[in-house]
């Protein structure tokens, strides 16, 4: 297969083309109906973040396992094999967790390779080892990875260069697709950290889809638009059982609403499974997205015909893996790794009494004990860390390094700032207002009201047994990623760096090391009256 790299894509105006047809064109009338018409199958998947290993349903029946790549590609497989005419998509975020971030995202690229994607959007968290090591594995991938709306940061009064290809044209059987990938405004701006995109840029994501659109149309038989934007998806392994912490959508509607000739759009970022197919009601065009974590696969049927789709249907197809047989490249590709990485990830280094679970919408047992090893080992008055951060549950039973990196997979390092008492509570504030889930702490207790408006929700707020003072400075320990206003949490870009140590995964494994078996910490640190 062809690879692609980032040369070349100034501007925007030529379109790129990528032709696929495995069975050749002597199949093109399997895929059509006459008259112009043809039928085809959509397959595609957002938000998977290296969930290589299947999970433990136990908020279902019997605690069946969902996920794990190599199922999950077998599932793949099977439904792309059940049409005459299928594409493989994916909306960004593939990266985070341990293969993934010992390897810098190149597991997942292989993976990739190994299930013959077709082509694939960015995600914020392509980005989290920096733009540079990015732009690497996109040389490496052998499909197209898109996103219309980055660019390198040049100097006034020169032409802008892309960061990434803009669009692509799929070719199989006879049937057209044109696929464009854009990063939302707010997902590019609160959801990396500056540091890792210093030296890129994201413009309109509206006016460079309406663009590639306005491309693409003539020259294709299905416009596709891989979406990554809106609010964060919430990072609770029950998730998709959980109706209070699903996130809205209103981004992606709005965004299809001012854009015509979009036939399809695939979401991702909010991690909002969409279990029937959305059709907005202005535009026409088809919303999807499934939950994530590759415990779901999109399928979705389209019949075109003369340039327009007559007839649709779509579902999420739940990845039982207890049923499903691992899919064998996949399968030796994963083995591969974790062979190469074993002395990495290494022995248990201690144990849990039990599992240590995540909330997004509430404090949590893996949130308590994250935050009180940080304000341990920094010896600060308060610790504040993100739901956001905190990606896998932590096993009860034996516990080594993979499983802590899977928990907490981002660089991001052990930050104390002395903040006042003011800009504490605003920290509090912001995180009990959930726009990116419920701030996680230890050294405090905050008391507030969730029926509030979300800007007054925080009632009292305490650290040890004494009521914050307004003027008074406190230190408190956070991660750099929210030390630099990330996940929107401003009042800290107000705070004085007094110190900055080693990364939380590895104060954890510190921890865990010295003290051997942990317990879940006790609830009652942020108290709803």
């Amino acid at each position: 297969m062809r690879r692609f790299t980032r040369r070349g894509f100034v501007g925007g105006a030529a379109i790129g083309s990528l032709a696929f047809s495995s069975a050749g064109r002597a199949l093109a009338d399997l895929s059509r109906l006459g008259g112009g018409a043809h039928q085809l199958r959509l397959v595609y998947t957002n938000d998977f973040h290296s969930a290589f290993d299947p999970i433990p349903g136990y908020w279902l029946p019997g605690s069946p396992k969902l996920g794990g790549a190599a199922h999950f590609a077998t599932l793949v497989e099977r439904e792309r094999a059940a049409a005459a005419t299928s594409f493989l998509v994916d909306s960004g975020d593939m990266f985070t967790g341990t293969l993934s971030l010992l390897t810098k995202g190149e597991a997942l690229v292989e993976m990739m390779i190994a299930m013959g994607y077709d082509a694939m959007g960015v995600g914020n968290h392509e980005f989290d080892y920096g733009w540079q090591n990015f732009e690497a594995q996109q040389s490496r991938a052998a499909f197209p990875i898109l996103c219309a709306n980055v660019r390198y940061r040049q100097a006034e009064g020169l032409r802008p260069i892309r960061f990434c290809r803009p669009h692509a044209i799929l070719e199989r059987n006879g049937v057209r697709i044109g696929v464009v990938s854009v990063m939302g405004a707010r997902a590019a701006k609160y959801t990396i950290m500056p540091s890792k995109i210093d030296g890129l840029e994201f413009v309109d994501p509206v006016a460079e889809a309406a663009a590639q659109v306005a491309l693409l149309r003539p020259a294709v038989d299905v416009v596709v638009v891989l979406g990554h934007q809106g609010l964060p998806g919430p990072m609770q392994t029950d998730a998709e059982n959980d109706p209070s912490v699903q996130r809205p959508i209103d981004e992606d509607l709005d965004f299809c609403g001012a854009i015509p000739g979009i036939d399809v759009y695939i979401a991702a970022h909010s991690h909002h499974g969409i279990e029937v197919p959305i059709v907005h009601p202005q535009t026409g065009t088809i919303l999807v997205q499934s939950y994530g974590y590759g415990t779901r696969v999109g399928v979705l049927d389209l019949e075109v015909r003369d340039g327009r789709v007559t007839r649709h249907r779509g579902e999420l197809k739940k990845v039982w893996s207890d049923e499903l047989p691992p899919h064998p490249a996949v399968a030796e590709r994963l083995a591969y790794y974790r062979h190469k990485l074993k002395d990495e990830i290494g022995p248990d280094l201690g144990k849990a009494t039990a599992r240590f679970i995540r909330r997004y919408n509430t404090e949590s047992p893996l949130g308590s004990f994250v935050t009180d090893v940080m304000r341990e080992r920094a010896g600060s008055d308060v610790a504040i860390t993100n739901a956001g951060g905190l990606r896998a549950d932590l096993p009860e039973g034996g516990l080594h390094r993979g499983h802590v990196l899977d928990a907490l997979p981002f660089i991001n390092s052990l930050v104390t700032l002395e903040l006042t008492g003011n800009d504490l509570r605003r920290a509090i504030a912001h995180g009990l207002s959930l726009a990116a889930g419920c701030c996680q702490v230890s050294g405090i207790v905050a008391r507030y009201d969730p029926q509030r408006p979300p800007e007054e929700r925080l009632i009292e707020l305490r650290v040890g047994d004494k009521l914050v003072e307004a003027e008074r400075t406190y230190r408190v320990s956070t991660n750099s990623f929210l030390a630099e206003g990330g996940d929107r949490y401003e009042s800290f870009l107000n705070g004085r760096r007094v110190a900055e140590d080693a990364l939380l995964s590895d104060c954890v494994l510190d921890h865990l090391r010295r003290v051997g078996t942990i317990t879940p910490p006790a609830a009652g640190r942020l108290v709803t009256i």
